[in-house]
């Protein structure tokens, strides 16, 4: 059994739609959902505000390489499209691989630039681990730590009070 971590976040249009068009195509892989939280930009300041959310997945049959090519997918069905000349910049939807464990629930660990695991700046995000401790309170980010040590007090703690919940907004479906 594959399991996979994913961040969801967008900053375009319906930004919530977004984050449900990622949940609706990964399809019954999804376990659990975080909630919603909004936050500011990072890296590129000068956009708008994101919604941003994580989900845990599962798939006995996928690799790594196939949750990025899912992750592709969810973001091709938001329609984005990637500015290479800014990196951090506004998107519809971005879904990034943050960690994914194998059968024998083992992390896999990847230096591959185009997928690199863990997500090397994961452990920096509060925008990543606030919503990921929402499905794991005692969750572990493979080769940082606890999840709640990482956020209060490692590199992302001074980010932590600009992740804001927005208990009024859903991701789940309603049909």
């Amino acid at each position: 059994m594959s399991r996979a971590v994913l961040s969801l976040g967008s900053n375009l249009g319906d930004r919530l739609a977004h984050l449900r068009t990622a949940v609706a195509t990964l399809g019954d892989a999804v376990l659990l959902v975080s909630g919603v939280y909004e936050t500011p930009p990072w890296g590129d300041e000068d956009q708008p505000a994101y919604l941003n959310a994580v989900l845990l997945a599962a798939d006995p049959t996928a690799t790594a390489r196939d949750w990025l090519d899912r992750a592709h997918a969810a973001e091709r069905a938001a329609g984005r499209t990637r500015d290479p000349a800014r990196r951090y910049g506004p998107r519809t939807l971005d879904v990034d691989v943050v960690a994914v464990w194998g059968d024998d629930d083992e992390p896999v660990l990847s230096a591959d630039p185009e997928l690199t695991l863990p997500h090397p700046r994961a452990h920096l995000r509060a925008f990543v681990l606030r919503p990921w401790i929402d499905i794991q309170p005692y969750g572990r980010l493979p080769g940082h730590g606890w999840l709640t040590d990482l956020l209060n007090t490692g590199p992302a703690a001074g980010d932590a009070l600009a992740v804001r919940p927005r208990p009024d907004l859903g991701i789940e479906s309603t049909t």
